[in-house]
């Protein structure tokens, strides 16, 4: 290949498929992507409907559009506030060059957007969290507009030959927008002519200034004074069921799609939350709210240890799903304290260890055993001490700061809790 002939190829890659001058025409699009549906996630399905339906874009044009989309002809796709710029590969070698416009709000507009969705904290948290709730679309449409494009706010440019509107290059590029909603759905404020970080200032702005409210004591009188005005005595509150069970509204009712929640998931919490509450009706402990959450995730985890769920609750909770087992194994055995144990170390007062030491020694006197050991001398070299800890060979004591002492067994490199704790390490299995 000559010199002279390299740049026209770098210029032009698509004349490999070319095989019948200027207007030869795109190749027909060939394997996994012949077929690739656009919108994986709502908002992107969101934005097909609107484009597809409310809009008014003519439907022969958008499928045409949605073949140039799925071959790759869109080169290069950016937003900006309410507008989307693009560079489409068509017959020619040149590409074309292609504009999207959508309707931006007014700054009128925005202040009433941002008016209602401030009012909503939970819709306030997830945004300011990154998220942008389904839920947006109604608040929207509450300030008297609607965030999704309708007919005539979409209007689209391009400067090949092709008169009609939406040509097919404009419309590859209306469905490759669906994949900018895909990756973040906050291009679809950016459409709308509002920046994140624009949107997000706003709503802080909002919420410093709303006027804070003061919580007035309400009125009226307790429920045992009431009922001492009245003869006989105070009636005693039905106590729940024997035990906590499934609640039947997420059995007979799935998540929403657009949640992101699986239905399994929604059972195990559901379950879990209404045994916690059972708990507190019973009066059986405070139903798990004093838990930090390393011993909310170890409480959970115990509860599926030996199942596929733990790998997933691991996941969710950020760590590994070896030291998950271990915090399930260690909560299963011994509790709060036993995973306190497992997960932590302190220097424990001077002598606290005596017991300890003399446990061990006459583990290595009996041959194995803890239990029923006399307390006969400790071995010549004795246990190595770390802290509140005693280490010999594959077993080591660890005295917990409630006072009590566990047994930890190693496998494979991780200290492992073997049984419940004891206040006398010499009963320990």
């Amino acid at each position: 290949m000559s010199t002279d002939e390299t740049p026209a190829r770098e210029r032009a890659p698509w004349r490999n498929w070319r095989g019948g001058g200027e207007n030869a025409g795109l190749p027909a699009a060939k394997g996994p992507g012949a077929r690739r549906p656009f919108g994986t996630t709502w908002w992107g399905k969101a934005w097909l409907e609107a484009l597809e339906h409310r809009a008014r874009l003519d439907p022969n044009r958008l499928s045409r559009g949605r073949s140039y989309a799925r071959r790759g002809s869109v080169l290069e796709l950016t937003v900006a506030p309410g507008v989307v710029r693009a560079e489409v590969q068509g017959s020619r070698v040149t590409p074309y060059g292609v504009t999207v416009e959508v309707r931006a709000f007014t700054d009128a507009e925005w202040d009433a957007v941002l008016d209602v969705v401030s009012a909503q904290i939970g819709r306030v948290a997830a945004l300011l969290d990154g998220e942008l709730p389904p839920e947006l679309v109604d608040d929207v449409q509450a300030a008297g507009l609607e965030l999704l494009p309708g007919a005539g706010e979409v209007r689209t440019a391009c400067n090949c030959p092709d008169f009609a509107v939406p040509c097919k290059h404009s419309a590859a590029v209306c469905y490759l927008i669906t994949d900018a909603l895909d990756d973040d759905p906050f291009a679809l404020m950016l459409l709308r002519g509002r920046r994140r970080d624009e949107l997000l200032a706003g709503l802080r702005a909002r919420r410093k200034s709303a006027p804070s409210t003061v919580k007035v004591k309400p009125s009226g009188v307790l429920a045992r004074q009431g009922f001492a005005a009245t003869p006989g005595p105070v009636p005693t509150p039905l106590r729940p069921g024997g035990q906590a069970g499934v609640p039947a509204a997420v059995l007979a009712l799935a998540p929403p799609r657009s949640s992101g929640i699986e239905g399994p998931d929604l059972v195990l919490l559901a379950t879990d939350a209404a045994r916690r509450a059972w708990e507190l009706a019973v009066g059986d402990g405070d139903g798990g709210l004093s838990l930090t959450f390393k011993q909310d995730v170890a409480r959970r985890a115990a509860e599926v240890l030996g199942r596929a769920a733990l790998a997933d609750l691991a996941h969710r909770a950020g760590v590994s799903s070896r030291k998950l087992t271990s915090w399930a194994v260690a909560w299963r055995e011994g509790g709060a304290g036993g995973l306190a144990v497992a997960v932590e170390s302190f220097t424990p007062a001077p002598g606290a260890l005596a017991e300890g030491e003399a446990a061990m020694a006459a583990l290595e006197n009996d041959g194995g055993r803890l239990a029923g050991a006399s307390r006969g001398p400790a071995w010549a070299d004795g246990p190595r001490v770390e802290k509140n800890r005693l280490t010999s060979g594959r077993r080591q004591l660890r005295l917990g700061r409630d006072g009590l002492w566990y047994l930890f067994t190693e496998h494979f490199g991780d200290w492992t809790l073997a049984g419940p704790p004891a206040a006398d390490p010499r009963d320990l299995p």
